[in-house]
């Protein structure tokens, strides 16, 4: 250390206490950093990296950003997944003995974003906290502290399925214990979308017990106490706003894993990663940014409680039908703003003069928002009616504290009202009136000595100055005038007149720039009081706004209100899928019946590609969550149960990075499913075995199905193209077959959309390829192999190899359509009764079982 400067020396002392980050430091106007911090953040923001004299013999590597656009700069590196450390001047440098006092002041990590810049107003900012147990027992604790939001999970899981919930709650930041962290740390940053950081201490901090005090096990009290010390440690500020706990038990909400939240595309789309075609884009009418974060986060937990279901159906209702009331509501939610991350501002200390007006504007359109929704005259209406407290002394005070204007900075002044403060007024009226006196001195001393050009000025510098031009120097009184400064073309004089005033407008300024900042402080503490209350508000406002996007939806997409089925039955009509409907837009939508009870819980569903299999039990999945989280669903009528869990295996994807193939991803998902699936879920398993040879693929595929149907009785969609498998209808009761209609019209295959009862007789691979215009002599040739198969018998790699063998015997090439020379005779003759054998075989009704007894049979004959 003893090598570097002073300044250098400061640097690397804090720097060695935040190793893990990239260190700010506050240099002027300038946040600057060095060594390899300056080395990485170049390469990473592309800013120009320089160098600087250190004390050293080497140059020390240096960049820097301007302060006043740091917050971008943050925003790329937390964004990447990077943590940012901002040491601050905490020691005014014009008092500072040696070099000035500097502090880290706050640690800004991918989980901890509170920069408005930084977050997305529609998404939430999850930090997730872990405490593992025995026996695969572990507490999840996930917080937003960007709206004070903290919810608590005890489950069993294996590593992989740790981190695949912290996936499925699309954390940013994953906080450990340092022994699991040291042990996870590289799996998470190769594969894995959120940060991973450590933390040993796990006791509740100071101030936390209320928030943990309801918990009953001691890993949610680990989990919970290793997440507040981690955001006190990295904050280093008032956390009041973090409200307590809430244990998401899972008998209360639907299950979805990370595949199914995937392959269902339920908030953003496979292929783009965006909203658009997602679930969410569909039902997302909402009006404010709080209401969006909650339908993401309904969404991502549907209800399995019956009585909140019917509630929310009811609440849907009663908007459905009262469509002005509706509307006045969506207008009135129009002029509400982030209520919930305005009160976490205010009680983090960072809420501007904006913040506490936009508050204010807020508040005032509670009581006509609480109007309109007093017509709908429900439980759930009268629910949110009691959970809405106007605060309208909160809403007055700020009406009388907080000027119209307010600007974004708390620096640029012009916060507080006229009237609110006698002082503030007093300092105000100095300023204004001396200024005013000041312009009206000017024309007096125009008028005194004759001078027209004669003019009153301002600088930092010299403060209030009269300047004369050269030319009229003559007309000055030298009795009065005092010389100030000399210019090229002008003198600049002062009087004793003018600097008294000077000194008043300044004390004026000044002190009113102090106390302004002063009241400022004081008004936002005093609402940080309502904090609890405001975060309720919001929380009831943006659970109407999604209730009346549910409302707004369904009327414009036609959705109807479903029967919650006490039977278990499944009973749809005219079912249709949401987002494909709303995507073909001006197209007919053709729709489909399903039918699913205790006699028939599962549908076996044969038919060509592209005919609608994958969109058919898609659609059912949807109609059930968009039933459990609320809204109406879209059919001409609607029947369901409610279901514990959803467990797809739908699409064909690898895992790469994992080094797992699809089908390894395919039997991954499939075991889930069938793993922890109960009679209370819903199933759907498309094309299982497809990514294996075709026997084993079957074998698979008919084992799969019927273990669902005698050890877990869960409703089924199983969609396949082994159509040997449709024969299981008859050994398994509660198996039905049905199939996607498709006809060839002139030789081009017509796809119907239609869900009719029975199996297909055909896949019409050859015809979707042809659809997909693959080269005609291609599709030529395929159909003249395809023909041979089905009219001789022979397995595919039979004729492979005979089609080899004739390629490499060009001049007596055989034809693989001709029929091949008899020997005479008796050999003849049972050759042609074998081969009559096999060609009156109908292979697609024929089980594996029947296939092999039959090919034993004719290789007797044979021999």
């Amino acid at each position: 250390m003893s090598q570097y400067t002073p300044m250098i020396q400061q640097y690397l002392s804090v720097k060695a206490n935040h190793q893990d980050a990239f260190l700010f430091f506050r240099l002027g106007d300038f946040y600057e950093m060095f060594f390899d911090d300056a080395l990485n953040a170049s390469r990473i923001l592309e800013i120009t990296l320089t160098s600087r004299d250190g004390g050293s013999s080497d140059r020390i590597p240096m960049c820097g950003v301007p302060y006043h656009s740091a917050p971008g700069y943050i925003k790329r590196l937390v964004a990447d997944g990077y943590k940012v450390a901002i040491c601050e001047q905490v020691e005014d440098p014009r008092q500072a003995k040696g070099v000035v006092r500097r502090e880290v002041v706050q640690i800004i990590t991918p989980g901890t974003v509170m920069d408005d810049q930084l977050l997305s107003d529609r998404d939430n900012n999850y930090i997730g906290s872990l405490a593992l147990g025995e026996k695969g027992e572990y507490a999840l604790v996930i917080a937003d502290l960007s709206t004070g939001e903290a919810k608590g999970y005890l489950r069993k899981a294996e590593k992989s399925g740790i981190l695949a919930d912290f996936s499925r709650h699309r954390v940013k930041e994953a906080v450990l214990d340092s022994s699991t962290y040291s042990e996870w740390k590289d799996s998470i940053h190769n594969s894995q979308e959120f940060t991973a950081s450590s933390e040993d201490r796990d006791e509740i901090p100071d101030g936390f017990s209320g928030h943990v005090s309801h918990l009953n096990h001691h890993l949610l009290h680990k989990a919970a106490g290793r997440l507040f010390q981690y955001l006190k440690h990295t904050q280093k500020r008032s956390l009041g706003h973090m409200r307590p706990v809430i244990v998401q038990s899972d008998d209360v909400l639907m299950k979805l894993d990370a595949f199914s939240k995937r392959n269902l595309e339920l908030v953003e789309t496979n292929r783009t990663k965006g909203k658009k075609g997602s679930l969410l884009w569909l039902l997302d009418k909402t009006m404010t940014s709080m209401g969006a974060r909650k339908l993401k986060q309904w969404l991502e937990e549907p209800l399995f409680i019956r009585s909140l279901v019917k509630q929310r159906l009811d609440t849907v209702e009663a908007l459905y039908s009262k469509f002005f009331e509706r509307e006045e509501i969506r207008q009135q939610l129009k002029n509400v703003y982030d209520m919930e991350r305005l009160a976490a501002k205010v009680a983090f200390g960072n809420a501007s003069p904006r913040d506490l007006l936009q508050l204010k504007l807020s508040l005032q359109n509670v009581p006509a928002i609480k109007a309109q929704l007093s017509q709908l005259d429900c439980a759930g209406s009268e629910e949110l009616l009691m959970k809405m407290d106007e605060h309208t002394e909160l809403a007055d005070y700020l009406e009388r504290a907080v000027h119209e204007n307010a600007p974004l900075l708390l620096k640029e002044g012009n916060i507080i009202k006229e009237g609110f403060s006698a002082e503030l007024d007093e300092y105000r009226d100095a300023s204004v009136n001396g200024k005013a006196w000041i312009a009206s001195l000017e024309q007096k001393e125009r008028e005194a000595t004759g001078i027209r050009s004669l003019k009153i000025g301002y600088n930092k510098i010299f403060g209030y100055f009269i300047e004369v031009t050269r030319s009229n120097l003559g007309g000055v009184p030298s009795e009065r005038y005092e010389r100030k400064q000399t210019l090229s073309n002008a003198e600049r004089f002062v009087t004793p007149e003018l600097k008294e005033k000077e000194r008043l407008i300044l004390e004026a300024e000044e002190k009113m720039a102090g106390l302004e900042h002063a009241l400022f402080l004081e008004i936002r503490s005093h609402v940080k009081n309502y904090v609890p209350g405001l975060q309720q508000l919001a929380g009831s406002l943006a659970e109407l706004d999604v209730l009346q996007s549910f409302a707004s939806v369904s009327e414009e997409r036609r959705f109807v209100k479903p029967v919650i089925s006490e039977s278990g039955q499944v009973r749809i009509q005219g079912g249709r899928h949401p987002v494909v409907e709303k995507v073909m837009d001006a197209q007919e939508y053709v729709a489909n019946d399903i039918t699913l009870d205790n006699n028939h819980s599962m549908l076996l569903i044969t038919g060509p590609n592209m005919a609608g299999k994958s969109t058919y039990m898609r659609q059912l999945a949807l109609t059930a969550i968009m039933m459990q989280v609320g809204c109406f669903v879209p059919a001409d009528s609607a029947e369901l149960p409610l279901f514990d869990q959803i467990f797809t295996r739908i699409g064909a994807a690898d895992d790469l990075v994992g080094g797992q193939s699809t089908f390894m991803v395919e039997m991954l998902e499939t075991n889930y499913a069938i793993r922890n699936a109960t009679a209370d879920s819903l199933i759907l398993l498309d094309e299982i075995g497809r990514g294996t040879s075709t026997y084993d693929g079957m074998a698979l595929a008919h084992s799969i199905i019927e273990h669902i149907h005698d050890h877990i009785g869960a409703k089924t969609l199983f969609s396949t193209h082994y159509h040997e498998l449709t024969i299981l209808s008859e050994t398994l009761p509660s198996l039905k077959n049905v199939h996607v209609s498709a006809v060839e019209e002139d030789g081009r295959l017509v796809f119907l959309h239609k869900i009719v009862d029975g199996h297909a007789d055909q896949s019409f691979g050859i015809q979707v390829a042809e659809l997909a215009d693959l080269p005609a002599p291609l599709i030529k040739r395929a159909k003249h192999i395809l023909g041979d198969l089905e009219k001789n018998g022979k397995e595919p790699v039979q004729v492979i190899k005979e089609t080899a063998a004739a390629l490499e015997q060009p001049e007596s090439q055989l034809s693989l359509f001709e029929s091949p020379v008899q020997p005479a005779g008796k050999t003849a003759k049972k050759s042609d009764s074998i081969i009559a054998m096999i060609t009156s075989l109908n292979l697609l009704e024929m089980t594996p079982l029947d296939a092999m007894n039959k090919l034993y049979e004719l290789q007797k004959k044979a021999r």
